[in-house]
């Protein structure tokens, strides 16, 4: 990378990088990691949240990203002993570093968005409440 005039490299977990676009891309770049992250920038949510929150990943890819996430220090994972184990994810102080940059990237997307198609929302099916049959004893 040229800054000023000089020529600068980035040395980073015995990677060389010439580009700090590099260093980030290969943090958070992906189809899933800022996803991810963006799910989790409010509060913390269980696996099941997330997978639900996010269509078209697999248990696997979601399990996968949160590890290389926690990895990179942006996100924790908190396990809590109980039956059935409940574990909560969130983001880190270092996670939460990224959040200015994934509000931008948001803003940007739904510009495009807005400039060359429509944004449209969801309707999602309304969950009925079954009744439940009591026996009654006369």
């Amino acid at each position: 990378m040229i800054i000023d005039g000089n020529e600068y490299r980035i040395r980073m977990n015995g990677q060389v990088y010439h580009c700090a676009l590099d260093v980030t891309m290969e943090l958070v770049g992906g189809k899933w990691k800022t996803i991810v992250l963006w799910y989790l920038r409010k509060d913390m949510k269980r696996f099941s949240e997330l997978r639900r929150h996010i269509p078209g990943i697999t248990e696997k890819m979601l399990s996968m990203q949160l590890r290389q996430l926690e990895k990179d220090g942006f996100v924790s994972r908190k396990v809590h002993a109980e039956v059935p184990p409940r574990v909560e994810y969130t983001l880190t102080p270092h996670g939460r570093s990224l959040l200015p940059l994934l509000e931008e990237i948001a803003k940007w997307g739904r510009m495009m968005g807005k400039k060359y198609g429509t944004i449209e929302q969801v309707e999602r099916p309304v969950k009925k409440k079954t009744a439940r049959k009591v026996a009654v004893r006369a």
